[in-house]
């Protein structure tokens, strides 16, 4: 099949995701774009492209970009994706997928009349640590999923302004997304509770007050999940973790981003003995690249050549080796899903639901732990 043309908006995260395009084998074009000219020129030159656009709106108008991929401040989101969609060209998206349920609906209504494929880009869900997790729900290595836990702990002071005094679970998809998919199931309804006290100069933002907010999520399939997101002036080394009990095994994330996960095996009791007992190890994770093309199996271990955040650093140093090897994943499966006509895993659906999550979460803790219905989309 054909190559297919691809533009990146929005290029100091974005791009760490440039060179998987360039090498990946199903790209011809790549189109490089930032309202930062200079951060542009650098990393075209940087890269050997001189392919660019003056605007956003260039980038809609031209009728040979296929695909566009998102990498913007997340108040752009909700407009920007659907005049990509309206554009007539697939988008992927960094998370959330918007910051409204009314916007999070458009969204899904513009993919709808587009006929083109949206994929919101959530790395958790490519991660070394997701994989072996998958991998053991779906060998029956856990058995029963009995109860399941995410949490995002990061301290976001200094960020651009549009972070400041965030909510903290409107951007709780990276906690979110690992236990919902493992659950299996749509989320439906939630009870959140917000915690502690914030610079008030914070407040003014969001009009929220809570620097840390933890939600009880019920799913269609009777399975509950926990999920606690803290964004400001909370002493907790960072993390984007998750953990699943099953009736066999469990597997829980490390205190630390970069630690090694534990799996617990639960021993029956003999028929002399009260309780089972328990077996504890530290696990290695393989790197999970033996999927990818080999032209961007490098950047699954965090082999990039230029980092657009800190041109003096490896870009493993500043981002966390690709979120633990997800970049390239996310690229292939966005591209392939274009190419071979079929939905992305993570598609306006699930995007949805687990974003749209995040926002009742937080209407919840404003009603003080209230219950709130998951609209449908």
């Amino acid at each position: 099949m054909g190559k297919l043309n691809v533009a990146i908006v929005g290029l100091a995260f974005g791009g760490f995701f440039a060179e998987i395009y360039q090498n990946h084998p199903d790209v011809g074009r790549l189109i490089l774009f930032d309202t930062d000219k200079q951060r542009e020129e650098n990393l075209c030159r940087k890269m050997g492209i001189a392919d660019r656009k003056k605007t956003f709106e260039d980038i809609l108008k031209d009728p040979d970009i296929d695909a566009v991929h998102l990498v913007t401040p997340f108040t752009l989101h909700e407009e920007q994706s659907i005049a990509v969609l309206d554009a007539g060209k697939h988008c992927a998206c960094t998370v959330p997928m918007g910051l409204t349920l009314e916007g999070i609906r458009k969204i899904v209504e513009a993919k709808r009349r587009s006929g083109k494929n949206y994929m919101m880009m959530e790395t958790t869900l490519y991660t070394y640590q997701f994989f072996y997790a998958k991998q053991m729900l779906e060998t029956g290595e856990l058995g029963r999923i009995q109860f399941l836990r995410g949490c995002h702990y990061q301290d976001m002071e200094k960020w651009p302004d549009y972070w400041l005094g965030l909510p903290p679970m409107y951007y709780g998809t990276h906690a979110i997304s690992p236990v919902t998919v493992l659950a299996g199931s749509r989320i439906k309804r939630v009870h959140c509770v917000g915690s502690g006290s914030m610079n008030p100069e914070y407040t003014k933002y969001y009009g929220n007050s809570f620097p840390v907010e933890s939600a009880l999520f019920e799913y269609e399939n009777g399975l509950k999940a926990e999920v606690t997101r803290s964004l400001f002036e909370t002493a907790r080394e960072y993390v984007e973790g998750f953990y699943v009990y099953g009736s066999r095994r469990a597997f829980e994330w490390g205190f630390r981003d970069n630690d090694d996960p534990y799996v617990t095996t639960l021993i029956p009791p003999s028929e002399d003995a009260r309780g089972g007992t328990y077996e504890t190890e530290n696990v290695e994770l393989p790197f999970y690249a033996e999927s990818l093309p080999e032209g961007i199996r490098q950047f699954a271990v965090g082999g990039c050549n230029f980092n657009p955040l800190s041109p003096d650093k490896p870009w493993f140093e500043e981002m966390g080796s690709a979120h633990h090897g997800s970049h390239p994943h996310l690229v292939h499966e966005f591209l392939r899903s274009i190419l071979e006509e079929r939905k992305p895993f993570v598609d306006e659906i699930l995007g949805a639901n687990i974003s749209a999550a995040g926002i009742c979460a937080h209407l919840s803790a404003l009603k003080g732990g209230a219950c709130v219905e998951i609209p449908e989309f």
